[in-house]
């Protein structure tokens, strides 16, 4: 099955039972989706924004973490304190043979989180805010979690965000009532430019008041 199949696959989830299934039984082959064609511009793009953005010193959730690309590239350049969540345990299994988080949970964003009040100093969510994943309401438990002045770093597709309604209501209304704030929101850019995905990403960056 192609990484596009595979996406649709996941896409079409009808409840997050499906879409866990989905995930378990893409977890073998998703690090060689994802990178196969050596260049996974998310990575580096979420990198860049991170040393611009968060101290080597701070504590990170990588939600939703998948096999643990974005915590390996993190790693990769200096930062050491990484916790990764996923809703699929298989996806978590491969994360920990990555050797780079130094905890690892199986939660689902959307439902309450297992962490205290202001546990992290930033928190970054690659792929995870899209068609029939993780609902506007998680940014709620991603906020109470965060440190006040840590950061909400975010992909998101911009025809996705144009096509709901509630996530650009949620987004507005958490920055009118003064919890959070857009610090950028970057270019356009192609995650898989060496593949037929010519789907546009961006990348959100919200600081936690």
């Amino acid at each position: 099955m192609s990484i596009t199949d595979r996406v649709s696959q996941v896409y079409s989830s009808k409840n997050n039972q499906e879409l866990i299934a989905n995930y378990d039984r893409w977890a073998e082959e998703y690090d060689q989706d994802f990178t196969g064609d050596g260049d996974y511009v998310s990575l580096q793009k979420v990198a860049e924004i991170a040393l611009k953005r968060i101290p080597k010193s701070a504590k990170i959730l990588d939600a939703a973490a998948g096999t643990g690309l974005v915590g390996k590239r993190l790693y990769q350049e200096g930062y050491r304190h990484l916790v990764a969540i996923d809703m699929s345990q298989e996806m978590l299994n491969k994360a920990r043979q990555k050797n780079v988080y130094s905890e690892l949970y199986q939660q689902v964003l959307g439902e309450p989180l297992d962490f205290s009040s202001n546990s992290f100093d930033a928190n970054i969510n690659v792929g995870v805010f899209t068609y029939n994943h993780a609902p506007s309401h998680a940014f709620d438990e991603l906020i109470r979690i965060t440190k006040p002045e840590g950061y909400i770093i975010f992909t998101m597709r911009p025809d996705f965000y144009e096509s709901s309604q509630d996530f650009q209501a949620k987004m507005a209304n958490l920055e009118s009532s003064g919890q959070w704030q857009l610090i950028e929101r970057g270019d356009k850019y192609y995650s898989h430019p060496n593949t037929n995905q010519k789907t546009p990403v961006e990348i959100w960056t919200y600081q936690v008041k």
